[in-house]
C-alpha cells in the first residue's frame, strides 16, 4: 500500500514539474500561448515544431540542427534557473533523437 501511495505522489510531481517546465518554455518564446492544458505532449510538440520551423514559411525555414542550435543558445541566454534551463535542453535533445 505505501508503495502505491508514493507512486502516486511521484507521478503527481512529475505533472507539475511538466507543467512548471512548460511555463518555463513559453516564458522564454514571445507569442507562444497555449489553450489546451500542458504537460509532456504539449511540450513536446512545440519542441517538434520548433526544431522543424513550422513556425516559418515554407521557403524561410532552416534547417533542423541550425534551429537546435538557436534553440539551445535562446534557452541558455534566458534567465530561467540552471536547473530549468537543464531540462528545457534535455527536452530538445530528446526530441531531436526523435525527428
Amino acid at each position: 500500500m505505501y508503495k502505491l501511495v508514493m507512486d502516486g505522489r511521484d507521478k503527481m510531481k512529475e505533472t507539475e514539474m511538466q507543467e512548471e517546465l512548460l511555463e518555463a518554455y513559453l516564458s522564454i518564446w514571445n507569442n507562444r500561448k497555449v489553450t489546451d492544458g500542458g504537460g509532456r505532449e504539449v511540450l513536446s510538440e512545440l519542441i517538434r515544431r520548433e526544431l522543424l520551423d513550422e513556425n516559418a514559411h515554407p521557403r524561410a525555414r532552416k534547417p533542423v540542427l541550425e534551429k537546435f542550435y538557436l534553440s539551445i543558445k535562446r534557452v541558455m541566454q534566458s534567465s530561467l534557473s540552471n536547473e530549468m534551463k537543464t531540462a528545457i535542453a534535455m527536452a530538445y535533445v530528446t526530441e531531436l533523437e526523435r525527428l
